[in-house]
């Protein structure tokens, strides 16, 4: 998404003509490029869908009100900071006057009408890059917290790297000329975002999520045990998986930015039939290593999805330049970087619930090195000279420069954040769940459901001591076990802990068993 953009297509969108072209065909043009900008853009403003139905199927129900909110006010939150401060840092300056940030268009003033399509375009970029973040922090981030670093990351963080590597005069854009190459000139590049929007997402997520710390139970010392704390809905997250996928062939294919001149659909095309190709190796890799024990050994649906999207986020970078070939073969080296990433943080005690840092950031760096690789014009493998090393040497460059940039930032933010002490929730609401405390919006809430509830919820406790609290003013679902543990399902918790639980004896005439030790059940306060 090299920006000659509002250079070159302030230039297609009303002004003078440059091929001698009369001005209705030059009007056309233009119409067409805003055209496409504004559809494309609309598509990936649906990804935020995609990620809000991906997040709440992967964390207990008790979190996904809000999960749901923190998606819906990424999108608005990003519209107010990029529009006052972010889109000026970006491209506030036409790309002429700074290499490092820009200066010109706060709040869009003096912004051209005919650059508002460029504008709506690279805010839903911005509004994507701050959702990667809330996937790797929920379930116990404070929303205090997450109105912070969602602010700081679209109105400034995002920005400044979209200077660097998209405007026309950022430095990673302009990079460098080599006497050695006949002055020649070598940079950095990333054509739809696998640096500029994916590892700088995933580097603030993992920075969000070493500072909050894992879910309670994820990790239990004491044992060296990994406790699965599963989503509540494998449909609802498969459903986001999916929008996602359609809102990547804008993402990447949209990330030409125009398509009226000479070769733009050609560029569109293989741009998308690579993200396509890139994301169903990645998809079959991902799936093959789970079954075959290298990373475990099912059939797993949303391994699958997760490394679907790596493949999509790894080609980001090269799509418009690789063969498909070389697209099908980065997506299934992109699902062995997503499974090594996701293992070695659980290693590493990372509580990531939606494996985001694996996805973006392990497939984000991959996409960027790969570009050296496999660009078919200009790669390693292609051309074997000393252009294709230096092109190398950017790419890493461009990836240590978004990495720690990002990093310092989000440490600092995440840093004071804690250090004031509204970075997460306190312990009792984080074990009730955010919906109740911080909404008073559960997203099941029992008095929705019919008749038999009650006697239906008795049923599956009867064999696992607990307390079920459920008021219809104040509803909050907790259980009572002597040992806290890292699990939370009772049942996992007592085949672990105590072996398998003995069947009951069935009742005869002449015996009448007992009520379970420790079930009580309250409705509305009343005791049954």
């Amino acid at each position: 998404m090299l920006i000659t953009s509002i250079t070159n297509l302030t230039s297609g969108l009303g002004g003078p003509s440059q091929t001698g072209e009369d001005d209705s065909s030059s009007d056309l043009r233009a119409s067409l490029d805003e055209f496409f900008l504004i559809t494309n853009g609309v598509v990936i403003f649906f990804m935020q869908c995609g990620f809000a139905f991906l997040e709440a199927g992967a964390v207990r129900s008790k979190n996904t009100t809000n999960i749901l909110i923190k998606n819906v006010m990424d999108l608005f939150i990003s519209g107010i900071s990029y529009w006052l401060f972010g889109f000026a840092f970006a491209f506030g300056d036409g790309g002429t006057a700074n290499k490092f940030i820009g200066l010109n268009y706060f709040a869009s003033s003096g912004l051209a009408k005919s650059q508002y399509s460029m504008f709506f375009f690279q805010f839903t970029f911005a509004a994507t890059a701050s959702t990667i973040v809330s996937g790797a922090v929920a379930e116990r981030c404070e929303f205090v917290a997450y109105f912070a670093y969602s602010v700081l990351i679209t109105g400034f963080i995002y920005p400044v790297v979209t200077h660097w590597a998209w405007s026309s005069g950022g430095w990673l854009t302009v990079g460098d000329t080599y006497s050695t190459l006949n002055n020649t000139s070598v940079a950095y590049q990333d054509f739809a975002g696998s640096g500029v929007v994916h590892v700088l997402g995933g580097v603030a997520a993992l920075v969000g999520a070493l500072l909050l710390g894992p879910r309670i139970g994820r990790f239990h010392r004491s044992s060296k045990t990994v406790a699965t704390i599963r989503g509540h809905s494998v449909p609802i997250a498969a459903l986001g998986g999916f929008i996602l996928f359609f809102g990547f062939l804008a993402f990447n294919g949209g990330s030409q930015l125009t398509i009226s001149s000479s070769g733009d659909g050609e560029a569109v095309s293989q741009a998308v039939v690579n993200t396509v190709i890139s994301g169903s190796g990645a998809a079959f890799m991902s799936l093959l290593l789970n079954r075959l024990h290298v990373f475990g050994n099912t059939w797993s649906l949303l391994v699958t999805i997760n490394g679907a999207l790596t493949g999509m986020v790894s080609i980001c970078a090269g799509c418009n330049v690789l063969e498909p070939y070389a697209a099908c073969v980065v997506g299934l080296i992109a699902a062995i970087v997503f499974r090594t990433y996701s293992v070695l943080l659980v290693r590493l005690g990372v509580d990531d619930p939606l494996d985001a840092v694996a996805v973006h950031f392990g497939g984000g760096s991959w996409g960027l090195i790969a570009v050296a690789f496999f660009d078919s014009s200009e790669g390693i493998f292609y051309a074997q000279d000393l252009k294709s090393a230096y092109k190398l040497g950017w790419q890493l460059i461009g990836l240590v420069a978004i990495t720690a940039w990002t990093a310092t930032l989000s440490g600092l933010v995440f840093g004071v954040l804690k250090c004031i002490g509204i970075l997460r929730v306190p312990r009792e609401e984080e074990e009730k769940g955010l919906d109740i405390p911080k909404h008073n919006e559960p997203a099941y809430p029992v008095e929705a459901y019919g008749h038999g509830h009650i006697e239906r919820l008795l049923q599956i406790l009867e064999n696992n001591p607990m307390v079920v609290t459920q008021g219809f003013s104040n509803v909050a679902f907790e259980k009572e076990v002597v040992d806290k543990g890292p699990y939370e399902s009772p049942e996992t918790q007592q085949v672990i802990l105590k072996g398998p639980p003995e069947k009951p004896l069935p009742p005869t005439d002449k015996q009448t068993l007992p009520p379970p030790d420790g079930v009580r059940l309250t409705v509305n306060h009343t005791r049954l």
